[in-house]
């Protein structure tokens, strides 16, 4: 049985990387959720509900509010969240970076104590 996801609400920040883009994160807090997005491709539904990973950071990884990022790529999500369950995740700082173009994008992901 699929999990229920509470409606995450906005503003809505998807963290999106280019092909061979990085992102560093100190992440302090994280939520699961869904939020609603409006795909643009051909023949899609005008709006569907996708899960997501809120993960929240501080001032000093993202400088303007709303100081979190939506993580929608599911194959980033199945490997950050056994990270985040552990306890003292916050110690680390979690490098993101991303390979190829969407559909078939995918992440390394690296974990480095702080």
């Amino acid at each position: 049985m699929a999990e229920e996801l509470r409606r995450l609400p906005g503003p809505y920040e998807i963290l999106e990387l280019r092909d061979g883009e990085t992102a560093i994160l100190r992440i302090v807090s994280w939520e699961r959720g869904s939020i609603v997005i409006h795909p643009r491709y051909p023949g899609a539904p005008p709006e569907k509900e996708i899960p997501v990973l809120r993960v929240h950071v501080p001032e000093t990884v993202k400088p303007y509010p709303p100081r979190y990022w939506d993580i929608t790529a599911k194959t980033l999500q199945a490997q950050l969240l056994p990270l985040l369950t552990e306890p003292g995740y916050e110690n680390y700082e979690y490098v993101i970076t991303a390979h190829g173009v969407a559909p078939r994008k995918r992440f390394t992901l690296e974990r480095r104590p702080l």
